[in-house]
């Protein structure tokens, strides 16, 4: 059995996309995750290329023979193809370069510093484990003990210095748990995750979670709640539906926030109409504000800021764009200077992305003077998802935003567009200057403004007393949860063609009612 660092990556990000590549499986393509390749191979080329270039001639080779690593001659090699045996699997693995330190006295190997190139700025915990594969397969090969590696990385060419001895027992344990997945006949059970935007597989995993009608289309979902599920008999949303039991919520627990139902979110999807608890309220008094950031998190980069003012027809826009990070404190002070021309701005957003924003903006370049416009509104900023949360179910597998808006029947003018694939444009932008590209941000971030200001709409309609409602999902499109509370079993009204049935039933419920009346004694 054979295990490549491509392998060991693909287990890191999800199980499933590492035993579908070991098999073979042509994937439905991921433009992000295609670029994401070119964009590391190119890295990868170009940081190679310049290392060769600033070493002394003869000191440097290209693919030497793994072979010759223990009596080597030269300081550096770039795509070293390293393997090893571990048990019954065979490990591979072509390292991006390789540093050899001469030994600092007699009888002492020369030392060995395993590098690998990433194109991003920041870094995760997978990174350090595929650089510490390296070095694991790397140390089994020459029979060293290799402590530590380097990571190259980003625009900067920053470089880490890993402990990689540290990750040696991890590492070990990934690779018996990929070894016993790929010995496996059939995949791994589905599990939709955070990587699937990123990955190849994304329609194929999607489409066959959509078909099983698969517990992980619900996103929040932990992976400890599903196995409990699981255990219990509960295998798909549709079944999960059944479950949700309306519970009258003690007094004590009132003012604190209302559980997030899984349950409940299922049942609203089973049924296809919104569901609420208690009465969520969205007061706007003022102006609403509905804004938008769009930005780079590896650069902790924002660089451009959707401004909506009003709602409906007469709703007026602003797109502030940043052509440089050297402009992001320009369009921040544009930001505050559109709120102070707004009598009473109520600023509403969409998620924690925007409240980073305003907490960042504020350290790097300063706040509005306090008790002025702009720093009332800033303070009092409205989180619409915070709003919803454990209050309204939509039903939409997500909480998304385009989720919610496109069952509210709002379309996109580009439905490719994504959070991924704003990656793609503003980076391609950066090195083309193409209007094209910045001209599809922009229509993204305001589609994005129009949505959350659909959604906002909605929201408010749904807190008003069900006679003042005039939502737009249509009479009978929304259920209030207390309704739910009168339902004395959770098979409904029981009828019988056989007299006396009925009251049988009645008396077997009261029964089981009074079975479940305790008495605390004094």
């Amino acid at each position: 059995m054979e295990i490549s660092s491509d392998l060991f990556k693909a287990f890191l990000e999800c199980p499933t996309k590492c035993w579908l590549r070991a098999a073979g499986e042509s994937p439905s393509g991921n433009g992000y995750a295609d670029w994401v390749e070119s964009q590391n191979g190119s890295y990868r080329a170009t940081e190679i290329k310049q290392l060769l270039s600033a070493s002394p001639t003869g000191e440097a080779e290209v693919s030497p023979p793994p072979e010759d690593l223990k009596a080597a001659k030269w300081r550096l090699a770039a795509n070293l193809a390293a393997n090893a045996r571990m048990n019954s699997c065979l490990l591979e693995s072509e390292v991006h370069a390789v540093e050899r330190v001469p030994s600092e006295g007699r009888g002492r190997p020369a030392q060995i510093i395993p590098i690998r190139f990433i194109f991003t700025n920041k870094l995760g915990e997978d990174d350090k484990l595929l650089l510490s594969f390296d070095t694991f397969v790397l140390s089994e090969m020459s029979g060293r003990v290799i402590s530590f590696g380097k990571i190259i990385h980003g625009d900067d060419r920053s470089a880490l210095k890993v402990k990689t001895a540290a990750f040696s027992g991890e590492v070990r344990k990934r690779i018996e748990r990929i070894a016993a997945l790929l010995a496996s006949p059939t995949p791994p059970d589905l599990v939709l995750n955070r990587h699937c935007s990123e990955c190849e597989f994304q329609n194929r995993c999607r489409q066959k979670a959509i078909e099983i009608d698969d517990l992980s289309l619900l996103r929040g979902m932990r992976e400890k709640e599903r196995k409990d599920l699981r255990s219990k008999g509960i295998f798909t949303v549709t079944q999960l539906s059944y479950t949700f039991r309306p519970r009258r919520r003690p007094k004590r627990m009132r003012d604190k926030r209302e559980k997030y139902h899984h349950s409940l979110k299922a049942l609203a999807i089973r049924e296809k109409k919104i569901h609420i608890v208690g009465r969520p309220e969205l007061k706007v008094e003022g102006t609403p504000i509905y804004f938008d950031v769009e930005g780079l998190p590896d650069r902790d980069f924002y660089y451009l800021i959707g401004v909506r003012i009003g709602s409906g027809d007469s709703a007026a826009h602003h797109s502030l764009w940043a052509d440089t990070a050297a402009d992001e404190g320009k369009i921040w002070r544009e930001f505050l200077g559109v709120l102070a021309t707004v009598e009473k701005p109520v600023l509403i957003h969409y998620g924690s992305f925007e409240t980073a924003f305003l907490k960042s903006m504020r350290q790097r370049y300063g706040g509005p003077p306090d008790a002025s416009v702009p720093a009332t509104a800033i303070n009092a900023a409205v989180n619409l998802l915070s709003l919803i949360f454990g209050k309204i179910y939509f039903p939409t597998h997500t909480n998304g935003l385009k989720d919610i808006a496109k069952f509210l029947k709002f379309s996109l003018s580009d439905l490719t567009s994504s959070g991924t694939q704003s990656i793609i444009w503003r980076r391609e932008w950066e090195e083309s200057k193409i209007l094209t590209l910045k001209q599809n941000l922009i229509t993204y971030n305001s589609e994005d403004c129009m949505a959350l200001e659909l959604v906002a709409t909605t929201v408010g309609e749904l807190g008003k007393p069900a006679s003042k409602t005039t939502m737009g999902p249509g009479e009978g499109d929304v259920v209030n949860v207390d309704s739910l509370k009168n339902q004395k079993t959770k098979w409904g009204n029981f009828s019988s063609s056989i007299p006396g049935f009925e009251d049988i039933n009645k008396a077997a419920y009261w029964d089981y009612q009074r079975d479940r009346v305790y008495v605390r004694s004094p």
